[in-house]
């Protein structure tokens, strides 16, 4: 936590630091509607706390239990009301994120500089931006994104507890206590086994210094974790014991080797330098202190997520965490050749895309090349792209930037992970500008529930639905206020109107003669799935 004496070129690493890590959490989080599968149930649990639900237990839609506890959803209302003059709510929640990405890369750094040396945090940090895992995940409304920042701000509590305790035990007091309060059991199951694992398997951490640091992190966050616990017992007792045995039951998994399996591609490029460490230091990694946290704390993380998360990408975010800090004591002791050729690679890669990009974004403003606008037309399902400025001038500025480091940066172990970093947020931040308009265009279901909604009679009970998926449900609810009935649910057709979700490759259900087709619609990009609406042609009694 001390600051470092100033070196030649510091400032400047610093300033890029700062600049790339502020256009990489804000891109990306305004601008678009919510898309799912990771923000239908967010931006639903979000519209109920705005519209007077619960604050002690906010349900999506037609939820009848709870997922998390609220501390997530509930900052991102706050964020969405105060916003709300000028942003919708949506973007106006996404907003909040920054303020988690930033303690996430804040902790990440601190991280990495406590365990290694003065600049390697640094290092972490352009590890943790350019990991491909992270960018898409990290920008979603999702609960995912606190649980990620906590865990970061515990690694980094249990990093810097031998050297201040008393100000470690202030932090992880914080994360054990937030991350409950945003994420549930987990982070918390995966901090206290730290906390007791340590000193347990490791004579280093076996001092009663330790044991202070660990008595105060846990006698800061109970207050936190049994406040939340009491309230929701008192007024939500079923809610409460539906929750808590969801909780027991989710511990079944065995995802174990879906998760290691996907860090090949998802945690890269902090895999391979942490491989690199693995080896360089393989005779230490059982005796150092800052190598048995690293360790212990990837076993523990792979170890709870295969039991009790499921397989999706997004629920490997934490095994980031002790990939980034072990990758980033390697940098300096890679050989010239790898660094050399990771360099060129992600030049080339991130040069490549960024073409692509540009040409895409050329061709469906000027007509050409004709055979790219055809093609983007087909994916996106818009015609024509609106000229902005604003975002002319925004990709613009970032490409100069990826340019400028790329002419002025030295051949160097340090270079090449500046550059990956740069090269991500270059890639990234052309895409969440130039091409966002195309994106949200293919993955948006706001057109098309506002044709729905425009076709409903004038007056009418209900919906009844069939098929009709989770995610695409709870956006219908967001856009149009719509409640459906699912049959899968309730087993009646007792509504006069009836919505059905067709799936390519599967067979259409015809409701039969006393329904009469009023609309039918899909995304104008999408070729897999669309949405048929009938009504009852005479009244029948239930």
């Amino acid at each position: 936590m001390s600051t470092p004496r100033a070196r030649v070129g510091d400032g400047v690493k610093t300033q890029l630091l700062l600049l790339l890590c502020a256009i990489w959490i804000l891109l990306g989080l305004v601008g678009h509607a919510p898309w799912k599968p990771l923000e239908s149930t967010g931006i639903s649990i979000v519209k109920s706390i705005l519209d007077g639900g619960s604050l002690i237990a906010p349900m999506a839609s037609g939820a009848t239990s709870i997922e998390t506890p609220p501390l997530y959803y509930l900052s991102a209302a706050a964020s969405a009301k105060l916003l709300s003059p000028i942003l919708s709510i949506h973007d106006g929640a996404r907003l909040f994120n920054a303020v988690w990405l930033t303690i996430l890369l804040l902790m990440v750094g601190m991280s990495g500089r406590e365990l290694w040396t003065h600049g390697v945090g640094r290092h972490a940090t352009f590890i943790m931006i350019g990991t491909i895992g992270l960018v898409t995940s990290a920008h979603s409304l999702s609960a995912e994104v606190a649980n990620l920042a906590n865990l970061a701000m515990g690694f980094y509590a249990l990093a810097l507890s031998k050297r201040r305790p008393w100000r470690a035990s202030g932090l992880l007091g914080t994360a054990l206590g937030f991350g409950f309060l945003s994420y549930g059991f987990m982070p918390l199951l995966i901090l206290l086994c730290l906390v007791i694992m340590l000193p347990i398997l490791f004579t280093a951490w076996r001092t009663l210094s330790f044991a202070k640091f660990a008595f105060s992190s846990i006698s800061i966050a109970i207050p936190l974790i049994v406040t939340w616990l009491s309230l929701l017992h008192q007024y939500y007792p079923a809610i409460f014991l539906s929750w808590w045995q969801l909780n027991l039951n989710s511990f079944n998994q065995l995802n174990h080797l879906y998760f290691l399996r996907i860090l090949i591609w998802y945690a890269w490029p902090a895999l391979p330098f942490a491989l690199l460490g693995l080896w360089r230091y393989r005779h230490q990694l059982l005796n150092k202190p800052k190598f048995q946290l690293i360790i212990l704390f990837f076993i523990t993380t792979l170890t709870f997520l295969g039991f009790g998360a499921t397989s999706k990408d997004i629920n490997a975010l934490p095994l980031l965490l002790p990939l980034v800090a072990l990758g980033a004591g390697s940098v300096e002791h890679m050989k010239r050749g790898s660094a050399s050729a990771l360099n060129w690679f992600g030049i080339t890669l991130f040069g490549l895309i960024g073409t692509l990009i540009w040409l895409g974004w050329l061709a469906m403003l000027t007509g050409y090349p004709v055979k790219i606008k055809e093609r983007m037309q087909f994916l996106s399902g818009m015609n024509d792209l609106h000229f902005n400025w604003v975002t002319l001038i925004i990709a613009l500025a970032i490409t100069i930037i990826w340019l400028f480091v790329c002419i002025r940066a030295k051949q160097t172990n340090k270079s090449s992970v500046t550059n990956w970093a740069v090269g991500m947020t270059f890639g990234w931040g052309l895409l969440m500008t130039l091409w966002l308009p195309l994106l949200d265009s293919a993955k948006s279901y706001q057109p098309v529930f506002d044709s729905l909604s425009k076709a409903l009679p004038k007056e009418y009970r209900c919906i009844n639905s069939l098929n009709v998926a989770q995610s695409q449900r709870l956006l219908l609810n967001y856009h149009t206020n719509i409640e459906l009935r699912p049959f899968e649910t309730t087993q009646k057709l007792d509504c006069d109107l009836y919505l059905l979700q067709d799936v390519r490759g599967t067979g259409k259900m015809q409701p039969g003669q006393d329904w009469n087709l009023i609309w039918t619609g899909k995304r104008v990009a999408d070729r897999r799935e669309g949405f048929r609406l009938y009504q009852l042609t005479y009244q029948t009694t239930y």
